[in-house]
C-alpha cells in the first residue's frame, strides 16, 4: 500500500488551537474591562484604553487566522464554504484592526463614528457569511455525517440567535439583552469553529489523501 501524506490534519489542528487560543485572549480582555464582563458589547474590550485592548485585537486577529485555516481544509470538500470562511475571516480580521470608539455606539441611537461603523458592519457580516458556512457544510454530503450533524445543531442555534440579536440591536440598542445575545453567539460560533477543526483533523488523519496524478494501491 503506498504511503499517503496527511498534511490536511495538521492544518486542521492548527485552526482549531488558533480559534480556541484567540477567543480566550478575547475572553481575558474582556474579564479585565471594567465593570461587569457580562455587560456591553464584546467589542467594548478592544477600544482604546481598555486594560488589555491590544490582547483582545490580537486574540480576535488570531481566530481570523484560526477561520481561514478552516476555509483551506474545508476547501477541499467544497469551495463555496472555503470561499465563505475566507471572507469570514477577512472581516474578522478587520473588526480587529479597526476597533470601534469607547462604548462601541451606534446608530440610530448614538453618535457614531465610521471606525464604529466600520467595525460593526465587518463583524455582522463576518457572523452571517460564518452561517452560511454552517449551513452549507450541514447540507453538504462529502463532509461527513458527524460534521453535518455539528453544522445542523450549529445552525439551528445561530441562525435564530443572531436573528434576534440583529432586532434588538436596531429596537434598543445596547443593553443586557444584546449583551446577553451576542456572547451566546459567540460562544456558538466558536464552539462550531473548534468542533468542526477536531472533526476535520480526524477525518484527514483517517482518511487518505490521493495526490493530483497518483493512484492509492490498495492491494496486489
Amino acid at each position: 500500500m503506498v504511503a499517503l501524506g496527511y498534511r490536511h490534519d495538521r492544518v486542521a489542528a492548527l485552526a482549531g488551537v488558533a480559534v480556541l487560543a484567540g477567543a480566550l485572549t478575547m475572553l481575558a480582555g474582556l474579564v479585565a474591562a471594567p465593570g461587569p464582563w457580562t455587560e456591553g458589547y464584546v467589542s467594548e474590550a478592544g477600544t482604546t484604553g481598555m486594560p488589555l485592548a491590544i490582547a483582545y485585537r490580537c486574540g480576535l486577529v488570531g481566530l481570523a487566522v484560526g477561520v481561514a485555516l478552516l476555509g483551506r481544509v474545508l476547501g477541499r470538500d467544497s469551495r463555496p464554504v472555503a470561499t465563505l470562511l475566507g471572507l469570514a475571516a477577512l472581516l474578522a480580521g478587520t473588526s480587529g484592526v479597526v476597533p470601534c470608539t469607547s462604548g462601541c455606539p451606534l446608530p440610530p441611537y448614538e453618535p457614531t463614528t465610521v471606525a464604529d461603523v466600520s467595525h460593526t458592519a465587518a463583524s455582522v457580516i463576518g457572523m452571517v457569511l460564518l452561517a452560511g458556512a454552517m449551513a452549507l457544510v450541514a447540507l453538504s454530503a462529502p463532509f461527513g455525517p458527524v460534521l453535518r450533524r455539528l453544522s445542523t445543531i450549529a445552525v439551528a442555534i445561530i441562525v435564530p440567535l443572531g436573528a434576534v440579536l440583529g432586532l434588538t440591536m436596531l429596537l434598543s440598542g445596547r443593553g443586557p439583552v444584546s449583551a446577553t445575545l451576542e456572547r451566546a453567539a459567540l460562544v456558538v460560533a466558536v464552539s462550531w469553529l473548534v468542533g468542526t477543526s477536531i472533526v476535520a483533523a480526524a477525518v484527514r488523519r483517517t482518511r487518505p489523501e490521493t495526490r493530483p496524478g497518483s493512484r492509492a494501491i490498495v492491494g496486489q
